[in-house]
């Protein structure tokens, strides 16, 4: 059913079908205003609350906080996500309002997937180091590691940790797998285990875990051997970046990639390091993992408004 010219759908990402305009066409042939984030960044709480007008019936949801604060003042019938984790809402609040929620929990598996073996590899060969180097007029070859044969930790057992784990199979790495919500017939034919076992016997460890809870502080940092290489595509929460960069700078840790930060846009001290690889929250940012993202969550947004 159509909805009066007067009803609005706010789009909270800040590219939202910025390389394919299909969805927002999807939205505007179904009768709604669309209005879109004007600030082309993650909407603070306070600006989400200003965007939310009275006449505002739907959210396509980026990584904005929807707190129960918020979702009281608004107007709200549906909250749909673009992406897969739905953390930053409150959905206890959102069923007692009787504002649906929706993501698209499939959508970025492949292309966060592919982006973590490739962001892996560029870690173990030290290649960001190497090109800053060629950039500025240096030939400074670098001798790192091979990801064959390596004992690699995937902490959260997902539907992206579950295709890192297919990807890497080729390497002929040994995979075991943290995740205290699964039993070990879960993750066969790899070997569950606690992350207090695991963690000294990593040589990497790939972070997919839901959530915004920390799993990486002070007292798992002293658990891992020296030397190990660490990558974040889950929540930026998930480690403690003050943590991470002590352990840079004794030397225990060899490198890191982060994709997540707790705060976003980052510019922190972990932007010294020469030998942590830094992306600004781009695990889904494909053409193809885009338009198909986008395009369910605003076919589950106009299904959720009837």
């Amino acid at each position: 059913m159509k909805s009066g010219p007067s009803k609005k759908i706010l789009i909270g990402p800040s590219t939202f079908a910025a390389t394919d305009t299909t969805p927002l066409l999807k939205l505007r042939s179904a009768g709604y205003e669309v209005v879109d984030n004007p600030y082309k960044r993650k909407l603070t709480k306070q600006e989400l609350l200003q965007l939310l007008t009275d006449d505002t019936i739907g959210l396509i949801a980026g990584l904005e906080t929807i707190d129960r604060d918020v979702l009281l003042k608004s107007k709200l019938r549906v909250v749909s996500r673009v992406g897969s984790g739905i953390s930053n809402v409150d959905v206890g609040a959102a069923k007692e309002l009787g504002i649906q929620v929706f993501s698209t929990p499939a959508g970025p598996t492949e292309a966060v997937a592919e982006l973590t073996v490739g962001a892996m590899i560029c870690l173990v060969r030290m290649v960001s180091a190497m090109d800053n180097a060629l950039h500025n007029g240096l030939w400074d070859k670098k001798i790192g590691f091979q990801v064959e044969g390596k004992t690699v930790i995937i902490i959260g057992f997902g539907r992206i940790g579950r295709r890192v784990a297919e990807l890497l199979k080729p390497f002929h790495v040994t995979l075991l797998i943290v995740d205290p919500f699964l039993q070990d017939e879960d993750v066969r034919p790899y070997r569950r285990m606690s992350l207090e076992q695991a963690l000294p016997q990593a040589d990497i460890i790939s972070l997919h875990s839901g959530g915004e809870t920390c799993v990486l502080g002070d007292k798992e940092f002293a658990l891992m051997k020296r030397g190990i290489f660490i990558l974040n595509a889950a929540r930026g929460g998930v480690m403690s970046e003050d943590a991470l960069k002590t352990n840079l700078e004794s030397g225990r840790i060899a490198g890191a990639w982060l994709d997540t930060f707790k705060s976003e846009p980052y510019s922190g001290p972990l932007s010294a390091f020469s030998n942590v690889l830094l992306t600004p929250h781009v695990g889904s940012y494909t053409r193809e993992c885009r338009l198909q993202m986008e395009t369910e969550a605003v076919e589950n947004l106009l299904k959720g408004l009837g």
